[in-house]
Parts: C-alpha cells; structure tokens; sequence
C-alpha cells in the first residue's frame, strides 16, 4: 500500500482524491495545508489521519511515501523542492511551475536525490485524446502530417471578476494556466517545440494598468510535425477540437463532447463518395454522443464507476504516475515534459507580448494597511455589489476598510486612498475584528461559500454571519447593515404583496440549500437583534443587474449554456429587478437611517421587465441568438423527480425535489417596497430607458 500526501486541501485535492480512491494500493495518509482548517474539513470528508500546518511538519512524520503537490503554481517549487530533497517522489499539478528557472531547479533536486517527479498533464489520458492516438497508431489513415487545435473557452474567473488569481499577475500566467493543456496534446502527437511563431489579440485592461491577453495564434515547428494552436479564453463558446491531417485522413478529437471521428475516403465516385464519407463522419459523431449518454446513465444508476471525462483523465494521469514510479512503463509527463512545456510557454510570452505591450494607464498600487480611522467596514467588497457600494461611499466623502478573500488586481476604485484593504475570510473573527476597527458602521456583503451539501453551506453561510455579529457586538458597532437576499422569502403565487415585514420562508427547509440558508441567517440576525440588541437592519436585494454582472442572471431561468435559458415558469411575470447602483444608493441610506435596528427593506426596482422580453432585449444588444424556452413549474419538477428516482436506484441518497422551491423560483409575487421608500428616502432608477441602458446594453460594451 502506497500513501500518499496530498499538499493543498483545494479543489483540485478533490479531484485527486476522488481518483486516489479508485486505486486499491494507493490511500491518502496526510494533506498539508497552512490553512488548518480547510485541510480538516478536508480530511473529515476524506477520512485522513493526519493533517498539517507545513511541510516541514508533514516530513518529520515520515507517514507517507509519496507526495502529490496541489498549491498555487507561484509556489509549485516551494512547495516540491523539500520532498525531492528528501527523496519523495512528487506528482506536481501543472504547470510545473511558474517559470523555467523553477524547472530547473525541480529537475535538479530529482536528479540529486534519485526521487522520481511528474507532472499532472491530465489532458494527455483524456478519453477523447487517447482515441485518437490509437486511431493515428492503426495507420488507416496514413502518416501523419499536419496538427491543428482550436482552444475556444469561457473562462470562469474572468467572467465573476476573480482576478486575483495568479494566472492574471502577468501577461504570460494565462499560458502556464491555461495553455499547457492543448500544448501537452500537440507536442505528445508532433514532437517538442523547437521554433514557433506567436501572435496575440489585442489586449483588454481588465484592472487599471493591468492587460489581458485573450487570444493568441501560434505556429508551432515541432520535432516529428507541424502544427497550429488557436488560443481563446474568456470566450462564449466552449470548443476545444484537435485534428490531425493525414495522407488519407483527417482524425479530430473534439475533447469537450468526448468524442473522435474521421473524415475519409470510400471507394465510390465522387458524387456518391461525397454523400458516404459524409454519413460515416456523421455516424461517427452521432454513435460518440450516444456513447456518452448511456455511459452517464450507467455510471448515474451506478451500474458502472464514474465515466466524466475529467475524472478519466484525472484517474488515468494519477494512475500511470504510480504505475511508474512502482516499475511499469515510463510516465509519459515527467519533468522533462513538464520543464519543455514551460519552457515553450515562456517562449510563445516572449513571441506575442514581450517589447510589443500598448501603452495602458498607470496601474496603482494597492493602498497599504494603516491606522486610518475609517468611517465604514465593508465586509466582502470587493465582489459586484460591493465595487458599487465602496464606489457610492466614496462619493459621499467616507473612508472605507475593506475585507475580502482576494485584494490583487482590483477595480480602480480600491485604490482610492481613502481605501483600506485587508485580506481576510469571513469565518475568522480576529480578521474581522481587524477590518472593523473602530468604524461605528460595517456593511456586510460577504456569504461566506460553501457547496456540496446543505451542511457545508450552512457552515460556510451561517456561521459566517454569526462571526460578523457577535465581532460587531463586542466593537459596539452603531450599525450592521447585512445583506441577504429575497431568496430568503417564498417567492410562488401568494394573494398578497411582499413587504419587508414579510418573514423568511416558514417552509424553508422545504427549499434549495442557498435560500434554505439565507432564511437561517436572517433569522440569526433577527434573535440576536431582540436577545442582545444588536443593531442590524436587513436589506434583501432582488435581482440585482447592471455594469459588473453578469447578463445571464439565473433568476431568469436555468442556463445549460448561456444561449438558451429554460425558464423558471412561461416568462411572463414581471421580475424584481434591481439595478446595482440602487442597491448601492439604499445601503448607504440605512447606514444613515434612524430607527431602522431590526427591520428587513427589500430592494425592488420599479422596472420590472419579464424574462421573456429581458431575454430579448439582452439578444439584441449582444447582438447573439439568445432563446428563452418556458417550461411549467410541474414539468421542471416531473424532471427533477426524474433524475432524484435514477440517482436514488443508483444508490446516492439525496433529498425528494421541492415542488415549493420550484414556484419561489418562478418569481410570481409581487412586491411593495414603499416602506423602503418612505423609511430609507430609497429611489430607484424608474425610466424603462435608463433601465435597459444600466441593466443590458452596459454589457454590449
């Protein structure tokens, strides 16, 4: 039995150790995470033994034979360097590290201690992938000439403005990131890269002073082929395809719809021929689909193991590591591999950006901590409401602290130096305490995360909110303005209007774990008003829309895809719109207000458009296809019904589906907010024109 330790409690040390308990001789002995309790949380749901602040720690215990190194890529060397030094095979995730200096010094320590290290290219085990080289390997199609790939991805933290992550840091971050996926499958079919050609889109400055590169176009000179990669991200259109031009062929691997087909030859003349080989391409494309589906239905009804591609490909990489590293075949990502595709990483960075960057506007630096005495603590502010909240603060002449999870690369407003920034996580009562300070206000923003589970959600959520109240209770905060969401309510037909006198959700463990939890928190907040006096007033936002958000809200409908929205109900409704900046106008409001300790507002605009005409308003601006498809209430819940039945025969144990949070998502109550007009003096944008202008064609531009 080999056990393992796994450096990094994150979501990817999921991914691992769903794969690691696929391998009867492989088990997890220890992860290693300066954040303890992540990696407690971690080792709970995992059933690990021990867990640890440092590496150093985890080394002395001598309780495992291997590591698996699963930290931020800035810190892949760190990280990996003591266990190579001590001997400890390392499994790293990609990229190997951050730049080919690191590399280096990784192959080094490998070489001086004999200890073996990989590199988690997981994208080389991919089904799709692997289909393809075998077909290549027949020879059916003749040789190989010519590799071309298209990468065309959303790409997730740059659509929720996440842009403290590392691939943002430097033009160049978003290759190591993002690129070493398709580079891996190039250079595996046509050779290491020996010279290229590079050349990027224009820029986006998506930070002051800070440039983004989407798009890049590389021509690739590799040892046995040619080849040409078309680089996208943050695209609308996910499409990643590799196709390998032979004599008497074309191979394509399409690796987001798993599947592999072919373009070929038949022996009839070309009238016929052309009808024959369009048919069998398009069997080939309809059997790969079918495939796939009845796959997902074994592996749902757990008649067969887990069949998602990524988790193949996960399995598959960790597998052939360990395989290696017990005297099977050679693992086909080593260092060498790993250290080449960082190595052409730098070498496209340098091709596309390096001396040729546009002259962007200054980028300032982030304001340091001090003791400057702040007006108002904005908990969780540097999300979309709370960029507009610290903006509408700003103008009103306050001085603001802000906490947050991540403070690099933030919105140009933060650098204001009326701005204080601390990192910290809502759950941590000390960083609170220090974001608070002696402000006499805190706005309070942060949800605090959480998935998987109602349990996880309600730790993450609920006692998040709990830690921010009792810290403002022993600062003698004047004010705690929270805010939650309508979510909270029941949202279905009822016969009369919703108030802010309106309680949560009598029925709300009834609901999904995210309404189900906000009702908890308004209710915390509530008892600890009436037991301790604590001086909250609640404003539950509706659908909050406008610059900095998202267009595709899912309180519309349900998007597989954000071209198509499957309605909540037919679409008619009138929804309860909020514009940001009227969000932001009624915090400040209730920072101010007298005699609002207690009380819950919800903030409803007087716009009220539905989702069928908000569907088609947001199409014609984006000038896309967009679809809004209605659905009953009943048949959304005769499908949830449906999936519940098929998990719970294959054996997974879920709650029954909830025909009442079905109808709180249609949207169909109606709403009055003129107590929070009249006890908040709250006046939300009223023209449909401004409306449609700050709610839908902000994101045309």
């Amino acid at each position: 039995m080999k056990r393992i330790c796994l450096v990094g409690a994150g979501s990817i040390a999921q991914a691992h150790a769903a794969a690691l308990q696929t391998f009867p001789r492989l088990s997890i002995a220890a992860v290693v995470d300066p954040n303890l309790d992540a990696a407690r949380r971690f080792a709970v749901t995992w059933q690990v033994t021990e867990v640890y602040g440092s590496i150093r720690e985890a080394l002395m215990s001598g309780t495992f034979d291997a590591a698996h190194v699963l930290a931020p890529p800035d810190i892949h060397a760190e990280a990996a360097l003591p266990f190579l030094e001590a001997g400890v095979p390392v499994l790293i995730e990609k990229p190997m590290a951050a730049s080919l200096g690191e590399c280096d010094a990784l192959l080094a320590a490998s070489r001086a201690s004999g200890a073996m290290l990989g590199v988690n290219q997981n994208f080389l085990f991919h089904p799709a992938f692997l289909r393809l080289r075998r077909a290549i390997a027949t020879g059916r199609y003749g040789r190989p000439r010519f590799v071309d790939c298209i990468y065309n991805l959303p790409l997730r933290q740059l659509a929720a403005r996440q842009l403290g992550h590392w691939m943002f840091h430097a033009p160049g971050n978003i290759l190591l990131e993002q690129a070493v996926h398709p580079l891996s499958q190039i250079t595996a079919l046509a050779g290491p890269v020996q010279d290229l050609r590079a050349i990027s889109g224009p820029p986006v400055e998506i930070a002051p002073g800070l440039a983004f590169h989407p798009t890049t176009t590389m021509i690739l000179s590799c040892a046995a082929l040619p080849a040409q990669l078309r680089f996208a991200v943050g695209q609308s259109f996910p499409f990643w395809q590799l196709s390998v031009v032979c004599d008497d062929g074309v191979v394509v691997a399409d690796i987001l719809a798993n599947r592999v087909f072919s373009h070929a030859r038949t022996r009839w003349i070309e009238a016929l021929d052309g009808v024959l080989s369009g048919a069998r391409t398009a069997a080939g494309i309809f059997g790969a689909g079918l495939g796939n589906a009845i796959r997902y239905a074994l592996s749902t009804l757990r008649l067969r193991g887990r069949s998602d591609p990524f988790f193949l490909s996960m399995k598959g990489s960790i597998g052939a590591f360990h395989s290696a590293l017990c005297g099977g075949p050679a693992f086909e990502s080593d260092a060498n591999f790993g250290a080449m595709l960082v190595r052409t990483c730098e070498r496209i960075r340098d091709a596309a950006f390096g001396g040729s960057l546009p002259a962007l506007s200054a980028r300032p630096a982030a304001p340091a901590l001090s003791s400057m005495a702040c007006d108002v603590a904005v908990l969780g502010g540097t999300g979309f409401i709370g960029t507009a909240t610290v903006a509408r603060l700003l103008r009103e002449g306050l001085r603001v602290a802000v906490m947050a999870r991540s403070i690099r690369n933030l919105p140009g407003v933060f650098a204001d130096p009326r701005v204080v920034l601390h990192r910290g996580d809502v759950r941590d009562r000390e960083a609170i305490a220090q974001a608070i300070g002696e402000a006499p206000a805190v706005v309070n923003l942060a949800h605090g995360g959480g998935s998987g589970n109602f349990e996880a959600v309600r730790q993450a959520m609920v006692s998040g909110v709990e830690t921010v109240a009792h810290t403002c209770l022993a600062h003698g905060v004047r004010r705690l303005v929270h805010i939650g969401s309508i979510a909270s309510l029941y949202l279905g037909p009822q016969p009369g209007a919703i108030t802010g006198m309106t309680p949560p959700d009598p029925m709300a463990s009834r609901r999904a774990d995210y309404a189900r939890a906000k009702a908890l928190c308004d209710r915390l907040l509530l008892d600890l008003h009436a037991r301790e006096g604590l001086p909250v007033c609640i404003l539950r936002p509706g659908l909050v829309v406008g610059e900095g958000g998202s267009p595709f809200h899912s309180g519309l409908g349900f998007f597989n895809n954000d071209q198509h929205c499957i309605g909540w109900n037919d679409g008619r409704n009138p929804l309860p719109f909020v514009l940001v900046t009227d969000v932001a106008d009624a915090i400040l409001l209730a920072l101010r207000a007298s005699g609002v300790d207690g009380r819950c507002y919800n903030l409803v605009g007087d716009v009220r458009m539905s989702a069928r005409d908000y569907v088609a308003a947001l199409a014609l601006a984006l000038g896309r296809p967009l679809r809004f498809h209605p659905k009953r209430a009943g048949a959304l819940w005769a499908e949830e019904l449906g999936k519940w039945l098929i998990k719970c025969a294959g054996g997974h144990s879920l709650p029954l589906p909830s025909y009442r949070d079905i109808l709180s998502r249609g949207l169909c109550a109606t709403f009055d907010c003129s107590d929070t007009k009249r006890d908040l003096g709250w006046q939300p944008v009223a023209d449909p024109a401004v409306f449609v202008a700050k709610a839908i064609a902000v994101h045309a531009t």
